[in-house]
C-alpha cells in the first residue's frame, strides 16, 4: 500500500477526480492544488496532482514543487483534450487520464515509486565512486585503480587516499589526517601519516606520486591529476 497525495480544488473524495483511486487499497490524503501546501508536505510516496481544469496552474504548481526538492514521482490527472497540449518540460513523471480504470492506476504507481527507487540506488551507487582523472577509488569494493590497474593498498592506504580524494585541493594537516583515518582513540604519533603517505606515493607511481602533494610546513592535499595546478610537492 503506498502513501498517495493528491492535490485538488474539487471538493469532495478522490473519486471525483480519478475515480479508480478509491478502488485501490492506498492511503490517499487530498490538500488544495495551492502553492500554500508547499509550507508542510507531507511524506508520501507519489503524488498526483489534477490539472483537468486548470492546466496553466498545475504546470506552475508542479514547477514550485520541483523547485522545493519533493522527494516523490508526481503524475497529473488530465483529460484527453488536454493531453495534446502537455509535453516534457512541464517536468511531471507521467500522465494519467481521468478516466483510467483501476489496474492502469495501480501500474503507474507501482512503476513511478519503482523508478524513482532505480534511480536512488544509482544514484548512491555513483556517489561511492570517486573518479579524478584516470585514477578510480570505489568504496563498495574497496578498490582503487590507475587506467585500469589495481593499486595493492592497505586499509589505511585506500581510507586515506579516498579521504583526500572526497577533498581535491584541500590541506589536511598530519594531525587532522590522523584523526581523520585512524581515528580518535589512536596513540601514534603523526609521523604515522607520513610513512602511509611515501608507502602511498610508491603505490601510486612515479606518474601518479604527486597527486598527492605536501604543503610544506602545513601537511597534504589531492591534486587533481593533470589539473595544471602549480602544487608546491615536497616528497618526504
Amino acid at each position: 500500500m503506498a502513501r498517495i497525495l493528491l492535490l485538488t480544488n474539487t471538493l469532495g473524495a478522490s473519486a471525483e477526480v480519478l475515480p479508480s483511486l478509491g478502488l485501490l487499497q492506498h492511503q490517499v490524503r487530498i490538500l488544495p492544488a495551492e502553492a500554500s501546501v508547499l509550507i508542510d508536505v507531507p511524506e508520501v510516496d507519489c503524488l498526483f496532482l489534477d490539472a483537468r481544469k486548470d492546466l496553466t496552474s498545475a504546470k506552475a504548481l508542479n514547477k514550485l514543487l520541483i523547485q522545493t526538492g519533493i522527494n516523490c514521482p508526481i503524475i497529473a490527472i488530465a483529460t484527453e483534450g488536454a493531453l495534446s497540449a502537455m509535453n516534457a518540460d512541464w517536468g511531471f513523471n507521467d500522465v494519467i487520464l481521468d478516466t483510467a480504470g483501476p489496474a492502469e492506476v495501480e501500474a503507474r504507481i507501482r512503476i513511478a515509486v519503482g523508478k524513482l527507487e532505480v534511480e536512488r540506488l544509482s544514484s548512491d551507487a555513483g556517489a561511492r565512486e570517486i573518479r579524478t582523472g584516470e585514477i578510480v577509488i570505489d568504496e563498495n569494493s574497496y578498490t582503487a585503480k590507475i587506467k585500469g590497474r589495481a593499486l595493492d593498498l592497505t586499509f589505511k592506504e585506500f581510507e586515506l587516499i579516498k579521504f583526500l580524494a572526497q577533498h581535491p585541493g584541500r590541506v589536511f594537516t598530519r594531525a587532522q589526517l590522523l584523526q581523520e583515518i585512524w581515528g580518535y582513540d589512536y596513540f601514534g604519533g603523526t609521523r604515522t601519516v607520513d610513512v602511509h603517505i611515501r608507502r602511498l606515493r610508491s603505490k601510486l607511481g612515479p606518474e601518479y606520486e604527486a597527486v598527492i602533494g605536501t604543503v610544506r610546513n602545513v601537511g597534504y592535499r589531492f591534486t587533481l591529476p593533470n589539473s595544471g595546478k602549480e602544487v608546491p610537492v615536497n616528497a618526504n
